[in-house]
């Protein structure tokens, strides 16, 4: 039987169009297209959780074998109607008991659901990549983390951090200023499995990120201008359009974990092999 899928927007429309205008796709979208790269027999289907009009029951949330929340720009730490609904959401999700997947934005959602904090990061947007992500002990032997080196790179984008993890959580990986990288939690019926970087988008989609958020890298300091950021992105991109150009990636420092597709997805791998093994019991 094929995987039953539900990709969560975590968007608001606006947004979702406006990632289309600058990515191509909005974030469930590319989501959407990642996972059927990876399972083409799934099936997919996709909803809202901060502006849907009529929320999917506990039983109808039951019905799928796993549920993934993308990444937004949402902020977990404001008291926002879209946070709200997005807390609501996530918590019928632990009470369906499906077993759920987030990244970034997704696995802010799941922690303050589950009773967790967010805030700012401190050292601002971690942008990108997530530099020297570090295993940690749990982590080397957790499912969802297999086949990662025991420090690694990844795709990264975001403002905000998980401070606080919630009762239940098990932290997997952090780096030096990003204190959750990857975490498990349970919590009521179910568990989720999360990480604050992105392993659902390309090389490409991070090019099209920096150059969107040209003027808050040059304001933190992080680019000279915004011709600096747009020569960074245009290397990015021609280490996407081709992966095997070593001499990019040695100038950006980047190696397989970041520039081969299958090293990049790892963890949505493992995740759908879990949901796999979980359908067979």
């Amino acid at each position: 039987m094929p995987l039953r899928l539900l990709v969560v927007a975590t968007e608001t429309a606006e947004q979702c169009n406006a990632r289309r205008q600058f990515a191509g796709l909005a974030s469930h979208e590319t989501y959407e297209k990642t996972l059927r790269i990876l399972d083409d027999s799934a099936e997919i289907a996709h909803v809202s959780c901060v502006d849907h009009r009529d929320p999917l029951t506990i039983d109808q949330l039951h019905a799928f074998d796993g549920i993934f929340f993308a990444g937004s720009p949402i902020q977990m730490h404001d008291d926002s109607a879209e946070a709200r609904s997005a807390v609501s959401f996530m918590q019928s999700v632990f009470a369906a008991g499906t077993p759920s997947f987030g990244s970034c934005a997704g696995l802010q959602i799941a922690a303050v659901a589950a009773g967790g904090k967010t805030a700012p990061r401190s050292h601002g947007i971690e942008a990108g990549f997530a530099r020297d992500v570090m295993v940690t002990e749990e982590g080397r032997t957790h499912p969802m983390l297999a086949g990662r080196p025991p420090v690694f790179d990844a795709p990264a984008m975001h403002s905000s951090v998980v401070e606080t993890l919630p009762p239940g959580a098990k932290l997997l990986a952090s780096n030096k200023h990003t204190p959750v990288e990857a975490v498990e939690i349970h919590h009521a019926n179910g568990v989720f499995w999360g990480v604050q970087y992105h392993p659902e988008i390309t090389i490409g989609e991070v090019a099209a990120s920096l150059r969107r958020q040209s003027s808050e890298l040059v304001e933190q300091g992080l680019a000279s201008d915004d011709a600096a950021v747009e020569a960074h992105a245009e290397r990015l991109e021609a280490l996407h359009q081709d992966p095997g150009r070593q001499d990019i990636a040695w100038q950006l420092g980047l190696d397989v974990e970041t520039t081969d597709a299958t090293r990049r997805t790892t963890e949505l791998r493992n995740f759908l092999r879990f949901l796999k093994d979980r359908s067979k019991l």
